[in-house]
């Protein structure tokens, strides 16, 4: 019983564990790689901290709920390309092609395709078509039509050159890059073609017409030929029948009979022989004369015609060329005089949009500068009549102070009002020397001091008249004090 049990546990065991390791085990097949996320994992050729493990062509152990695994096709893939295009010469094209590309097989491309592509595959085709088709135009702008048609596998590979790059940052390479056709709307390449095309035909009637003349001669020599036979033939079965019958009138007749039959057949035989040299002759006039007159005039005639042909077509690939030339000129006329439209509109805008910017500174300068004046005034008056309070008060409460301030500030004035009394005079004899001379420079700063009753008095008369009102400033302010003059005894100032 525990050995069943046992038993029992164990195949259960050995069961959850084979169901676990299917769980977690991913196996990559050859034409896909396992992209796996949710760990930590560094990878050969890839950057740090890149994040995510690639696994081809092997298994791997996944952990369910901690890791996240996802397959990346390594399959060809197939792009459509259909781009219209112009040429050098401004000639539309239309380039039909096909681009076979697959996901790179090192990780370095997987993963680029991988965080790239991993939930847009299908998208691939679209992508890869874009970055061909912004090249193909690209190239096929710097080429001809002649260019084109003569190397297509210089286009082929100037096209996977210039998209190299952009297939690496995307992780693709290019198996196969081809392009099928050039379509031409506008019928350049069959004009291009049509000299060419009448230069064959050309030779080609030229070729026959030599066959039917060398057929021609080959025929009238065979009938020549046979002719000659027939008259050798004539000739001999004649010659023939003439010894027979000659033979039978010998028997038959004699003497004049005989000669006369002679004569006759001599007649008949000059006769015959005369015919045969005129049949002979006409058919040497035909053989000589007249078949190579045909010939030459037959040869003439197709010539001319096919140099007719050749410059009709040359004239209307010219023509063709003009109208082209002109509507591509037109069309550039056209467009440069929209861009200079388009560039006097925003030139003219600009200016009224900077006019208007000037003028509203300038407006705002202006106003500015005003108000800054204005408050400047303000501030100036407010100070002054600050200034002319402030001394009222000064008046009002010491009288002292202020005829000193007035006296230290006019000092110069007076000794200059002292020392006017010596101005006129032009010799001075000083007694007592030293003491003579402080005596009399005391005496004339006494006479200069004189005034000093006087600015008491009137700065006197002044507080008692501001106090009643009858002295103000003419806008209303603080009273202004008058100016006091100071004058000695001798009416100097």
């Amino acid at each position: 019983m525990v050995i069943g049990v046992v038993a029992g546990a164990a195949l259960v065991a050995v069961i959850i564990l084979v169901a676990l390791f299917k769980l977690m085990w991913r196996v990559a097949e050859p034409n896909e790689a396992l992209v796996i996320s949710g760990s930590k994992h560094r990878t050969e050729g890839l950057e740090e901290g890149m994040g995510f493990r690639i696994v081809t062509g092997r298994g791997t152990l996944v952990l369910p709920g901690m890791q996240a695994v996802r397959k990346l096709s390594l399959d060809l893939n197939e792009s459509e390309l259909s781009v219209d295009c112009v040429t050098k010469q401004g000639i539309p094209l239309k380039v039909r092609g096909v681009v076979i590309f697959k996901v790179g097989d090192d990780f370095v491309s997987i993963a680029n395709a991988a965080r790239r592509f991993l939930d847009q595959q299908k998208f691939m085709g679209d992508r890869v078509h874009n970055v061909f088709a912004g090249h193909l135009r690209s190239i096929v702008g710097g080429l001809t039509v002649e260019e084109m048609i003569r190397d297509r596998e210089k286009l082929t590979a100037q096209t996977r050159s210039a998209s190299g790059t952009e297939m690496d940052k995307l992780g693709l390479i290019v198996d196969s890059l081809q392009i099928h056709e050039i379509e031409d709307p506008t019928g350049y390449i069959r004009n291009l073609a049509a000299p060419h095309a009448a230069a064959v035909q050309r030779d080609a009637r030229i070729a026959q017409a030599e066959a039917d003349r060398l057929a021609t001669e080959a025929e009238q020599k065979a009938a020549a030929r046979m002719s000659e036979a027939t008259r050798d033939s004539e000739i001999l079965q004649a010659g023939y029948q003439a010894e027979r019958d000659k033979a039978a009138a010998t028997a038959r007749q004699a003497g004049p009979l005989s000669e006369a039959a002679a004569k006759q057949e001599v007649v008949v035989q000059e006769t015959r022989v005369a015919e045969l040299e005129a049949h002979r002759r006409e058919q040497q006039l035909q053989a000589d004369v007249r078949k190579p007159a045909d010939a030459k005039a037959y040869e003439k005639r197709t010539l001319a015609e096919a140099e007719r042909d050749a410059r009709i077509s040359a004239a209307q690939a010219k023509a063709k060329e003009t109208e082209l030339a002109a509507a591509a000129e037109a069309t550039r006329v056209k467009t440069a005089a929209a861009a200079e439209a388009e560039a006097t509109k925003a030139r003219g805008m600009a200016a009224a949009s900077a006019t208007k910017a000037t003028g509203e500174a300038e407006a705002a300068s202006a106003q500015a500068r005003g108000l800054a004046e204005a408050e400047a005034a303000r501030a100036k008056g407010l100070a002054e009549a600050e200034a002319i309070k402030a001394r009222a008060a000064a008046l009002a409460e010491n009288q002292e102070a202020v005829v000193a301030q007035q006296l230290a500030e006019n000092w110069p004035e007076i000794v200059k009002a002292g020392a006017a009394a010596f101005g006129n005079v032009d010799h001075m004899v000083l007694l007592n020397g030293a003491d003579g001379m402080s005596d009399m420079f005391a005496k004339a700063l006494t006479m200069g001091g004189t005034g000093l009753g006087l600015a008491r008095q009137l700065l006197a008369s002044m507080n008692t008249e501001g106090a009643k009102g009858t002295v103000s400033s003419p806008n209303g302010s603080a009273p202004r004090p008058e100016r006091v003059s100071l004058q000695d005894d001798s009416g100097n100032s």
